[in-house]
């Protein structure tokens, strides 16, 4: 009996530690939990409050990197711009500033070069790159993409040079002319050659300055907001009279041909000038006696029925290096000749911005003495209208594809794509 009692006695003992031992032992883990450990404050960095917000509204490509280098956030656009690749910041100058900036506190702002990723041109991404300390263990890096401002800037720089050069030409020959005048006084002869001279510098001055006017205009004004139906014939003839007296001196026939009744949807006074450039261009590079057709038809494209208006001329043509520059500010393809003609070198860049501010592109088919085909595409009236009406906003304007120079690449076209020999009864008009 006392045996059993002790037994019993020592088995509740035993129970009541293990209770305490296992009560002590659950307490204990539920403080290690508790507990941050070195591991946690690698990974699982936590964002101050609000950070994450004004992150995700910042146009800038944002990087939030922690005490190790690993990305605790990152925008898309900083992925985008391949600033951050598996997790880390690929870039290792700004890595530098990051580590810089963790340890003394210090902002730091730079701006570097990169390589752009995916285009095998070897073309550099200009970005200027701002790191500040966020909290005690965290860095912010902030990145912004310079590349189009630089462009931009790059373009005006040029413009204005090339702006500079052509007015001095004209107006350091009216001076010289005008010095020769005086000279040449009691020399009527001398004094008649000399004015003849100084009027055609004054026009030449004259059609520069209105066509950095124009393109000035067409840069800056929505061609949609006085946008009517513009029937295309109209257009046509506008064109075909406005060089009726250069292609009379030269002896060159003007044919209008293809499909009637057509309308596009844009601003009248545009679309005449830029038709009425084609023309006007395709006369002026036409030897003598040669013929230069205008012809228009509808198309069926991805994005709704189009109207192409094509220039076809029998002249010199253009070659392939030429083709890629012909609409760009001031350039031309035989300097020489275009001073003959009075050319500025801004009639193409005019039809281009016309061209993508409607909706449409201008392209060209070339081949050196064949003659040459520009193709003005632009929507027919019906679906232009009723896109204009669910997008008032248009996000498409000159200057978007405005200052790009790109936009003037040549898309190829076959010599068929002289419509006016193709299309039905040209009207020849003399």
């Amino acid at each position: 009996m006392d045996v059993n009692a002790a037994v019993a006695a020592a088995a509740a003992i035993a129970g009541v530690l293990t209770g305490v031992i296992a009560m002590l032992a659950f307490r204990w883990s539920e403080r290690e939990q508790k507990r941050p450990t070195r591991t946690s404050l690698h990974t699982d960095p936590v964002l101050p409050p609000g950070v994450d917000t004004v992150l995700s509204v910042l146009r800038s490509s944002a990087v939030v990197l922690d005490e190790a280098d690993g990305v605790v956030k990152a925008s898309s656009a900083a992925y985008a711009l391949g600033l951050v690749r598996g997790g880390k910041l690929a870039v290792e100058p700004m890595l530098r500033m990051a580590r810089d900036t963790r340890r003394d506190g210090e902002i730091r702002q730079v701006e570097l070069d990169l390589p752009r990723r995916g285009t095998g041109r070897g073309e550099a991404l200009a970005v200027s790159a701002r790191v500040a300390p966020l909290g005690s263990r965290l860095v912010l890096l902030l990145v912004e993409d310079l590349t189009e401002a630089r462009r931009i800037e790059a373009v005006r720089r040029d413009f204005v040079a090339n702006v500079s050069h052509e007015l001095k030409t004209p107006v350091g020959a009216l001076s010289l002319l005008s010095e020769a005048v005086m000279d040449a006084s009691d020399d009527p002869e001398a004094v008649e050659r000399f004015a003849g001279r100084m009027q055609i510098e004054a026009t030449r001055l004259t059609s520069l300055v209105q066509e950095l006017i124009d393109l000035s205009r067409v840069q800056n004004d929505d061609p949609l907001e006085d946008a009517e139906p513009v029937r295309v014939d109209e257009l046509v003839a506008e064109a075909i009279d406005r060089c009726r007296h250069q292609a009379g001196t030269k002896e060159i026939t003007m044919a209008a041909g293809g499909t009637a009744d057509l309308h596009v949807w844009g601003n009248r006074g545009q679309l005449a000038a830029a038709l009425g450039n084609l023309v006007e261009n395709a006369v002026n590079y036409s030897p003598a006696r040669t013929r230069v057709g205008i012809a228009a038809r509808k198309v069926n494209a991805p994005g709704g029925e189009q109207i192409e208006i094509a220039v076809t001329d029998q002249g010199i043509g253009i070659s392939d290096k030429d083709k890629e520059r012909i609409f760009e500010r001031f350039y031309r393809v035989d300097p020489a000749r275009s001073r003959a003609t009075g050319g500025t070198g801004l009639g193409l860049a005019i039809v281009k911005h016309v061209a993508a501010s409607h909706g449409g592109e201008v392209t060209v088919w070339s081949a050196e003495g064949q003659g040459s085909t520009f193709t003005l595409r632009l929507p027919e009236a019906g679906a232009a209208r009723d896109r204009a009406h669910q997008q008032p906003a248009r996000e498409e304007r000159a200057s978007g594809a405005g200052l790009d120079e790109e936009a003037g690449r040549s898309t190829p076209q076959s010599p068929e794509s002289n419509a006016y020999e193709t299309l039905p009864a040209p009207e020849v008009l003399p």
